[in-house]
């Protein structure tokens, strides 16, 4: 079923390494959905640090010449290819950063992603696999539902992709206050876990707790904060840390016995060697992740959809102002997530 597309639709393209000045808009015909793909009228997409390392040329995966970027958006199906039978026109959207990745271990042949060796969602009309599409939770905006695929996807699967994962009373601690971190916080709550915080900045302290932190330890107060982390746990360590900031050791530091580091990254840069002893004090559990699974983002979403969980958004920018939307989002660090809203 095809319903009337716009006779253009409007698209950025960049070539990674160009940077944000490289963001170049243009004008262009539609293309229809072949067999098996979706034309979803965008409506908003989020920015993560993915995006500026791809506008940067250092993202780890492929990224193909004059790509529409971003990997996070939202919008409306406006039609659908021959063969396409869970979404029709009018159903309201996300799409998982790995379309082929449905279920399981993350395999190669599920690597292409979007806003890398695929086309992203910065432009007002995507065409996408149908496999790749999720529905939005009925209480949220497009510009909520556009804050899910990379961040929050990927706190879920640092809480619950390892087997059993988090289970009430359990203890979590988030490193920073970027976009996964913040959902962490979010999700761990839901999940009937106590939650540690850290932060550099006093006046995030009331907003983490706000979102469900019991605890919050300024690592600019306290430089050697694993000591507080353990101090607040009375020398027994945390299950389970979601690290995407700062040393690792020291992370490590704050573990439990048989504790568990879900490694999503370091957007500080801080890449220090690490001594393979503090993997053995512990029994400690290292695990690097990507994202995650359609099957995870489906069951992330029940319990958005069942807690009503809302998300974090700092700030939201037109389409005109992309390039300003990732200049702020690369200069400020947000408290929450940046949007460009597409009207």
């Amino acid at each position: 079923m095809t319903a009337a597309l716009p006779s253009s639709v409007r698209s950025y393209h960049v070539n990674s390494g160009d940077g944000i000045e490289g963001l170049s808009l243009r004008t262009h015909e539609p293309r229809t959905p072949g067999v098996g793909e979706v034309a979803v009228m965008v409506h908003a997409v989020s920015l993560s640090f993915r995006e500026l390392l791809v506008l940067r040329g250092q993202y780890v995966l492929p990224v193909k010449p004059d790509v529409i970027p971003v990997s996070d958006g939202a919008g409306q199906v406006v039609a659908v290819g021959p063969g396409v039978q869970r979404v029709r026109p009018g159903d309201r959207v996300t799409a998982t950063l790995f379309p082929q990745w449905l279920d399981g271990p993350l395999q190669p042949s599920y690597l292409p992603q979007l806003g890398g060796s695929l086309d992203g969602m910065l432009t007002e009309l995507a065409v996408l696999p149908e496999q790749a599409l999720v529905p939005i939770p009925d209480h949220l905006s497009y510009a909520e539902a556009a804050t899910l695929p990379c961040a929050a996807v990927t706190a879920w699967n640092a809480l619950t992709g390892d087997g059993p994962g988090i289970q009430p009373g359990y203890t979590v601690l988030t490193t920073g206050s970027g976009g996964v971190s913040l959902f962490a916080v979010q999700l761990a709550k839901l999940l009937g876990a106590r939650v540690i915080a850290t932060t550099g900045r006093t006046e995030r302290d009331q907003h983490l707790r706000d979102l469900g932190a019991d605890e919050v330890v300024n690592y600019r107060a306290v430089p050697d904060w694993h000591t507080a982390v353990r101090g607040i746990t009375g020398g027994r360590g945390v299950d389970r840390v979601v690290h995407t900031a700062g040393p690792l050791e020291q992370s490590l530091k704050s573990l439990a016995v048989n504790g568990h580091v879900a490694f999503v990254g370091s957007v500080s840069g801080d890449w220090r060697p690490l001594d393979p002893r503090l993997l053995f004090g512990v029994a400690a559990t290292v695990r690097a992740l990507a994202v995650g699974s359609h099957a995870q983002f489906t069951q992330m979403n029940e319990i958005i959809a069942a807690r009503r969980l809302r998300p974090v958004i700092d700030r939201v920018f037109p389409f005109e102002e992309a390039g300003a939307a990732f200049r702020y989002y690369e200069s400020t660090s947000p408290f929450g997530k940046v949007i460009i809203e597409i009207r």
